[in-house]
């Protein structure tokens, strides 16, 4: 089979294609778990708690196949990413199922019983489904930029040797975590001023006006961390980027600054940064403005900078090894084969944009607040 695209552009492609579904779960479902991690600070009594949890029930679990969708896409595109990071992050990943499991749960139980104990036990479960994914996801990340234990032998049998859970939770590690918390509570309590009303929505500005604040602090800070303490890594002697995906064909090193060095090389790349301080300082003045829909892009193009400036810090890094830095995976040596990337491209292009579209199609149905009076009249189906 004549394939009309070239190895390394398809690679370069399904990096980007990545980047794109942790980007749109991002964005999709963060502000679900904000709004959940958000819960017991927005609303004071059942009526709120109810405003609050149907703003997100009818798309929650559409926005979630974000998240299934880009695990699949590691899964067929980048099987090496893929085995390595669930040895090494399965505590975690682990701990983040179990809370995204409670959370439908949650949904679907809460109101089965009257009773304020039972549903205050799965109001607790649905705001520890929003806490501890965005908490954990955000580590993960942080992790990379610190480098991964694990080997990889001459068979290219991929060996984690970390010590687990505790490893991850490094000063480093939290840091990013809080990060990541900030910016999808931050997005969620903007998500809060466009589709609530009442109580819940004037405690949701305060909330995106000091989550705005702090995401910016805490991005700051990391950015600072990165450039000046920690060591990156860099390829010395490089393979071909169209060749076989085995990661032991470089050599790489540990130094100083080299997690920056391609703002150096490529000044353009600055943008990701710039739009992930701008981003959630514009969406706070939306804020205040009274304006929440604008609020809520800028806070999406906050978080698309956020994400960016891991992706193009750690390029062309994947998953660094620091046990191992040649056995670090790359964008150039850890996906699969050419054929398998291409097919893989033809059926992205056809069914994104569907998917795009429905859901574009389902929040226009849903569009409007819910209100208070709605759910006491029980106009509609609400949880």
């Amino acid at each position: 089979m004549s394939i009309p695209v070239d190895y390394e552009i398809l690679r370069l492609i399904w990096w980007l294609f990545l980047g794109v579904l942790l980007i749109g779960f991002a964005i999709m479902d963060g502000f679900d778990l904000g709004v959940a991690a958000l819960l017991p600070y927005v609303a004071r009594n059942d009526i709120e708690r109810r405003v609050a949890i149907n703003t997100i029930g009818p798309v929650w679990d559409g926005n979630q196949v974000w998240l299934i969708t880009g695990g699949g896409a590691i899964f067929a595109a980048w099987p090496l990413i893929y085995a390595a990071s669930f040895s090494g992050f399965y505590i975690a990943m682990f701990l983040v199922l179990v809370t995204l499991i409670l959370r439908p749960v949650g949904f679907e139980f809460r109101n089965k019983v009257a009773d304020p104990r039972w549903r205050g036990f799965w109001d607790y479960t649905l705001t520890a489904g929003g806490i501890v994914p965005s908490l954990v996801f955000g580590v993960a990340v942080g992790n990379l930029f610190l480098g991964v234990p694990f080997r990889i032998d001459d068979n290219l049998r991929i060996v984690y040797e970390g010590s687990g859970l505790f490893e991850l939770l490094n000063p480093f590690g939290l840091l990013c975590g809080l990060v990541s918390a900030a910016m999808l509570t931050t997005h969620g309590a903007i998500y809060l001023t466009v589709k609530a009303s009442g109580p819940v929505k004037e405690r949701a500005v305060a909330y995106a006006r000091l989550g705005a604040l702090v995401t910016v602090a805490l991005f700051c800070l990391a950015g600072v961390w990165v450039a000046f303490v920690l060591d990156g890594y860099a390829i010395t002697v490089a393979a071909a980027t169209d060749g076989p995906s085995n990661p032991l064909l470089k050599t790489v090193v540990r130094a100083p600054g080299q997690w920056i060095a391609n703002y150096k090389a490529y000044p353009w790349m600055m943008l990701a940064p710039v739009l992930g301080i701008a981003g959630p300082l514009a969406a706070l003045a939306f804020v205040k403005a009274g304006k929440a829909g604008l609020s809520f892009v800028m806070s999406a193009v906050g978080i698309f900078g956020i994400i960016a400036t891991a992706g193009v810090s750690l390029f062309p890094f994947l998953m660094p090894s620091s046990l191992m830095p040649n056995a670090s995976l790359t964008v150039w040596d850890a996906s699969s084969s050419r054929l398998t990337l291409f097919v893989m491209l033809i059926c992205t292009l056809i069914f994104l944009p569907i998917v795009l579209a429905y859901t574009s199609f389902v929040f226009r149905v849903l569009r409007g607040a819910v209100t208070a009076r709605q759910i006491e009249t029980k106009s509609g189906n609400f949880y």
